[in-house]
């Protein structure tokens, strides 16, 4: 009976992300994990995947996938006592080395929910042993059986039930990926742990080939960097230099390449609500292998914390935008994107989840840059405004794909 009132609270705690939700639809049967689909009561549309388990120590666990791809994590006990809204630190060590310190919002007095970043859920997937503490508590104890193929199989029913409905929902551990499969891997390197496949964003700054990127898709990767133009074949880079304090590096394409195209960098500052267009190769191997092409305009001058190295935009990037130009709507180059805020943090924190707030590296931080590595860069004015479609195809020479194989301690650092 606590257990099954236990299922009712984490469907209504999710509703963080919606309203209160309908379910299970279908079945999750992994080891000691049981769930389903749910979906919103107030729509009836799909809300989310969840299974849940009890342990010894009388706390149960669930883990949820919802539509938009966010994986959470709940604690629950009969023995909390929590006020509905209060947020909380919690302490995660896994297998007695991989920390983590993430926030958990109380939906009931009983339980707490954390979002999970992608590389702490990695972790938790493969992990065997999570220790968790709270406010000084005594530290929770859980052997973690099952969780690689319970993660494959709510990812399995995410996936079928948006493509083919609720109605159709049945038993999501069949066809399930393989736990192996379930990310793009690499040979360890000597004595490391295996290394995952990376991606972002650059774009070709000089007749030579020099090439800007963010610092941290370069980070931590191992063996060769390449880099891909749309529709070419991929050539390996070489990494000229690196700002770390400021999220910026230069590579270099072979000497036997050369760039009739390349970026031009506005000569004169952007102004808050001027356009804006972000091109980059978002979510590269699950969307388009083409660039893609986000609008929005210049909505502050500063970034987090009124840092004035940073414009903060509208338009929406993702995850392998970063290192992308930033383009005003003359096709100038006006900034780097470099990232989006830490929405799901942000959400745990407020109860709201903020939208299409993201960054860029301003010129001036990117010009300071080049000059120290003597990179024979051009400037240009702002010229009359040409449409998306012409900064796109102008963009297409220039833009590359940059990927790399990095290693799980440089994952989990991004």
């Amino acid at each position: 009976m606590w257990l099954r009132s236990l299922v009712v609270a984490f469907v209504l705690q999710v509703s963080v992300f919606g309203a209160n939700a309908a379910g299970p639809f279908g079945t999750v049967n992994v080891g000691n994990w049981a769930g389903g689909a749910f979906s919103n009561d107030e729509t009836g549309a799909f809300s989310h995947c969840a299974a849940a388990a009890p342990y010894a120590n009388g706390v149960s666990l669930f883990v949820a996938q919802n539509a938009a791809g966010s994986w959470l994590l709940s604690f629950a006990s009969p023995s909390f006592r929590f006020n509905k809204g209060d947020t909380a630190p919690i302490d995660f060590i896994f297998d007695g080395q991989e920390q983590a310190r993430l926030f958990a919002t109380a939906g009931t007095t009983n339980m707490v929910t954390t979002i999970l970043p992608p590389n702490v859920a990695r972790t938790f997937q493969k992990a065997s042993l999570m220790v968790v503490t709270t406010n000084g508590s005594k530290p929770l104890q859980f052997v973690l059986t099952s969780t690689a193929p319970l993660i494959a199989a709510l990812a399995n029913c995410v996936t079928r039930v948006k493509a083919d409905g609720l109605s159709k929902a049945g038993d999501f551990t069949k066809g399930a990926a393989k736990p192996a499969a379930a990310e793009k891997q690499a040979a360890a390197p000597a004595g490391g742990k295996p290394a995952r496949a990376r991606s972002g964003t650059g774009f070709v700054v000089s007749t030579g080939g020099h090439i800007v990127t963010n610092h941290h898709v370069i980070d931590g990767c191992v063996g060769d960097i390449k880099g891909n133009l749309s529709g070419e074949a991929a050539m390996v880079l070489r990494v000229v230099s690196s700002d770390a304090n400021n999220d910026l590096a230069l590579l270099q394409a072979p000497s036997t390449t050369t760039f009739k195209d390349f970026a031009r960098i506005r000569d004169r500052s952007i102004r808050s609500g001027d356009s804006v267009i972000a091109i980059g190769f978002p979510y590269h191997g699950i969307l388009t292998s083409d660039f893609s092409v986000t609008t929005g305009i210049v909505s502050s001058l500063s970034g987090m914390r009124n840092d004035s190295r940073f414009l903060q935009i509208s338009a929406p990037v993702q995850p392998g935008n970063s290192g992308g130009p930033l383009f005003d709507n003359t096709g100038q180059v006006v900034g780097v994107v470099t990232g989006k805020i830490p929405a799901l943090r942000i959400a745990v924190a407020t109860g709201n989840i903020p939208e299409n707030i993201n960054f860029a590296i301003k010129t001036g931080v990117l010009r300071d840059f080049l000059d120290n590595s003597i990179v024979p860069y051009q400037t240009a004015e702002p010229k009359s405004e040409i449409k998306t479609t012409d900064i796109a195809a102008n963009a297409r020479p220039y833009t590359m794909l940059i990927s790399c194989n990095a290693t799980e301690q440089a994952e989990a650092k991004r």
